[in-house]
């Protein structure tokens, strides 16, 4: 029986922006993705990045003085609520993954901030400048933290039953995850003469635990992993099969190139060479030398209104020069781009 041909799939280049790259913020380009990719991979890469990855996070406190979390305590401005939803903002690296315990504890006048906790050797805390709260001259503030590590969301695990707790814990709301905002546009891009493939755009922000490129390293793992258990049969090889693809998209996008920049024909080597290949007059040569135009593609990049404005460049001169690069297939305003040269 012979074998099935499959059809290739468009294989795209992801490039981040390393201006704006930091440990907090990322903007990644995806191209060329055939046609309706675009907002297929960017929404499911977005759920993906806001509810699927790890991170850790302060799951229940203990804070000396109070039972529950609608207590004042003697010395410290804000109330046990605002404490808890201060320490809710606390952003902690988890270096194992593992549950961890912090403390702090500050006596009399004092801005109590993250950066006076105190951790478990894997867990890094990365806000330090974050106020938890404000102690009064003769106040006491001492709280243990208990860190977790989950997915997304998580609400506050009171045992079901028990509203005061025997060591008076207080459980809290959870955000694990180590992504803030996940944002992503579809713009249609080139390949070759088609005009109808797609160009994805994601930025990425998070917390400063992981960055924007380990994150989405994490986001397409775990798609990859849950989505090769709807294989029903072993895996088509579309890598290998796109890869010839991706060679002959290549020499197509060199050629559109070079075709919209009208150089279908021409040698590009030409182009790139001083104007003395032209072979011009002694006269018509030194007035483009002195005017700075040096290399056959700075003359033919003019457009004829520049070219007779040249100091001491009369019609005599212009006529020899456009008909010169006629005989080799070049004219004044080619606008021609560099970059395009080099690519071909």
């Amino acid at each position: 029986m012979q074998k099935k041909e499959y059809q290739p799939l468009t294989i795209p280049r992801l490039t981040w922006h390393n201006e704006t790259l930091t440990d907090t913020f990322g903007e990644l380009v995806v191209e060329p993705l055939d046609p309706g990719f675009g907002i297929t991979f960017g929404n499911a890469l977005r759920r993906v990045l806001y509810g699927g990855i790890e991170g850790s996070a302060v799951t229940a406190v203990i804070i000396q003085g109070v039972n529950n979390e609608f207590s004042t305590l003697p010395g410290v401005v804000e109330d046990a609520m605002q404490i808890a939803l201060n320490i809710k903002e606390i952003v902690v690296r988890n270096t194992t993954g593992k549950p961890g315990k912090m403390r702090l504890v500050v006596t009399g006048e004092s801005v109590a901030k993250v950066s006076d906790i105190k951790a478990d050797d894997h867990l890094e805390l990365i806000n330090k400048e974050h106020v938890v709260a404000h102690v009064a001259a003769g106040g006491v503030l001492d709280i243990e933290f208990f860190v977790e590590s989950g997915r997304g969301y998580q609400p506050a695990q009171w045992p079901v039953g028990q509203g005061l707790q025997p060591d008076n814990r207080i459980y809290l709301d959870a955000m694990f995850s180590p992504v803030r905002n996940v944002t992503y546009e579809v713009e249609k891009t080139r390949v070759g003469r088609n005009i109808d493939y797609d160009k994805l755009k994601l930025s990425i922000v998070t917390d400063g635990t992981e960055t924007p490129v380990d994150i989405l390293h994490y986001a397409v793992s775990v798609m990859r992993t849950q989505l090769e258990h709807f294989l029903a049969a072993p895996e088509i090889p579309f890598n290998d099969i796109s890869a010839h693809r991706a060679e002959d998209t290549k020499k197509a996008e060199r050629n559109g190139d070079l075709l919209d920049a009208g150089l279908k024909g021409l040698s590009t080597d030409l182009l790139l060479k001083p104007i003395d290949a032209l072979e011009f007059s002694v006269r018509a040569h030194n007035c483009l030398i002195n005017a700075g135009i040096k290399r056959i593609i700075d003359l033919v990049n003019l457009s004829e209104d520049d070219v007779l404005k040249i100091k001491n460049f009369g019609s005599k001169s212009f006529e020899e020069v456009k008909e010169g690069m006629k005989s080799f297939g070049l004219s004044f305003g080619m606008n021609i781009k560099e970059a395009t040269l080099k690519k071909s």
